[in-house]
């Protein structure tokens, strides 16, 4: 996918981008734990390769924005870049547990 271009948005839809790409892989996530369940190992991988380029984007929004940030721009602040930034944090913290679930499931089917 293209690089998105932060200057090309408004703070709302920057904030939803962020929204967008951190739900597809939240959702990527708990599917693949239910591939998982469900018998699907190599689905369950697929789904988390996939949610990982998910959040990809969702880092590279969230980099531009502290970088603009950082040069002296000021990033309005409100209500729906905190829950964005929120929806974002939790999926990854999901996604490094989840991973480390699949992992000790796998060791445990050995």
């Amino acid at each position: 996918m293209e690089k998105l271009q932060l200057d090309q948005l408004t703070d709302e839809q920057i904030s939803f981008q962020l929204i967008l790409h951190s739900g597809n892989a939240r959702a990527k996530v708990i599917q693949a734990l239910r591939e998982y369940k469900d018998g699907n190992e190599s689905g369950a991988d697929e789904l988390i390769a996939q949610a990982e380029a998910d959040l990809s984007i969702s880092h590279d929004i969230h980099f531009q924005m502290v970088q603009k940030e950082a040069s002296g721009d000021q990033i309005p602040y409100s209500l729906l870049l905190m829950h964005s930034e929120d929806h974002l944090m939790s999926t990854l913290t999901m996604k490094e547990l989840v991973k480390e679930l699949l992992e000790v499931f796998k060791s445990q089917k050995k």
